[in-house]
């Protein structure tokens, strides 16, 4: 897949768990660990807001393109 969902680096960096943004974004933990896996075929803008603001980052540092 051409798209690579950085989501665990950032969580790392923010030393935030998993559990806890899911918390805060309003999503369960197995929704977010298939998106961290990039199992999933798309992300709601309004998800993807929620997780930038949690993280305090930007859309480009949670996703990749690698062609």
């Amino acid at each position: 897949m051409p798209i690579i969902v950085r989501l665990d680096v950032m969580l790392a960096r923010r030393k935030m768990k998993s559990k806890d943004l899911a918390e805060a974004v309003g999503i369960t933990e197995a929704n977010l660990s298939l998106l961290k896996s990039g199992k999933v075929k798309g992300v709601r803008f309004e998800t993807l807001e929620k997780i930038c603001q949690a993280l305090d980052c930007q859309p480009g540092d949670l996703l990749d393109y690698e062609p």
